[in-house]
């Protein structure tokens, strides 16, 4: 009987041990999303900042259509972006890429699949100037914010300091500090890196043991999942050319050779919401984009079986969603200029 018990409790002992190993392996390539919202070293954020962000986050009147907002392409009631191949903009066209989520977007090293803006301030400028997105200006959108009393009291609020609050920097100032706060704590994976070993069933440990063995967090590491440099796309064998879309990535920026099919790796974070996958957004089953990634990345031939294990695993990213309550935006005057179409 003692033998018994005895054996019952290294069984129970080495169990505890390869579970608290494969954490510990997870923790060093993976890190929880912290509770609450990121300090902004350079920005500090306040709560009339956030408040201002917000509205502007949500207002189409940033476009020269007055259609189209941030919320648009990055809608916060599915995961953050739109979920379409690619962006509809100004005249209905069609932007070149896959919109990536804003959700958690913060811990990203740089903004946008090539990387252009280093900073939420920097991306929130883009698409309002983009011609296939918002197609404005910022001379054109700080006149339609200064002829709305109520957006001048927001600003003057929210930079109190400035003589001028109401500026295209400030704008985009002030779109960086709600975004900031758009991160998605509390997933099932951060409950077991936090020590819960039941927030994880046994196939999606061994999905995650799988992650890791594979070398998929070699990519996408960090608090993010991803988002932390860039990487070619193809490292063993280009995917389809269709996938590809012809789009050379990086080097668009940088214009050199090696950067060519270089993109930033996209957050895994609530993968799950965020499909269709890949800066083309032609691959729509979170399944078939993991098979991709084992042939591109690793030059595996992944199983049914370990590809389902994987995405067992990627489903357990999926953390506490943005409660946002749509904003009242301020009032259009008669000053406020009237919408352009085409």
């Amino acid at each position: 009987m003692k033998s018994t018990i005895l054996l019952g409790i290294l069984l129970l002992g080495c169990t505890f041990v390869q579970a608290n190993d494969l954490r510990v392996k997870a923790l060093n390539v993976i890190q929880p999303v912290p509770y609450g919202t990121p300090e902004m070293k350079n920005d500090p954020i306040s709560g009339d900042k956030v408040a201002l962000g917000k509205a502007l986050f949500f207002d189409p009147r940033l476009s020269r259509s007055s259609l189209i907002s941030c919320n648009t392409c990055h809608n916060l009631g599915m995961g953050g972006d739109d979920d379409q191949e690619t962006s509809t903009g100004h005249g209905w066209q069609q932007g070149p890429r896959n919109s990536p989520t804003v959700l958690n977007a913060v811990y990203n090293t740089a903004q946008f699949w090539d990387g252009r803006a280093k900073d939420l301030m920097e991306q929130a400028k883009g698409p309002v100037q983009a011609s296939v997105e918002m197609n404005n200006t910022p001379e054109a959108a700080v006149e339609t914010l200064k002829s709305m009393p109520g957006y001048i009291a927001l600003f003057q609020k929210a930079f109190p300091d400035d003589k001028d609050p109401v500026t295209f920097d400030n704008m985009a100032r002030a779109i960086e500090a709600f975004e900031a706060t758009l991160v998605t704590p509390d997933s099932r994976l951060d409950r077991y890196l936090r020590g819960s070993d039941s927030a994880l069933t046994d196939n999606e440990k061994k999905g995650l043991a799988l992650f890791l063995s594979n070398g998929c967090g070699d990519c996408h590491s960090g608090i993010n999942m991803g988002g932390t440099d860039y990487f070619p796309f193809g490292v063993v064998e280009k995917p389809d050319a269709k996938v590809m879309a012809g789009d050379k990535g990086r080097f668009k920026v940088t214009h050199s050779e090696g950067d060519e099919y270089v993109f930033k790796s996209p957050s895994l974070r609530n993968i799950e919401l965020t499909a269709p996958y890949f800066h083309s957004g032609k691959v729509w089953a979170l399944r078939d984009a993991v098979h991709i990634m084992g042939s591109a990345q690793l030059g595996k031939a992944l199983s049914e079986s370990d590809t389902d294990l994987i995405v067992d695993f990627l489903k357990t990213t999926t953390g506490k969603q943005p409660q946002v309550t749509y904003p009242i935006l301020p009032a259009s005057s008669v000053k406020t200029p009237k919408p352009v179409l085409k």
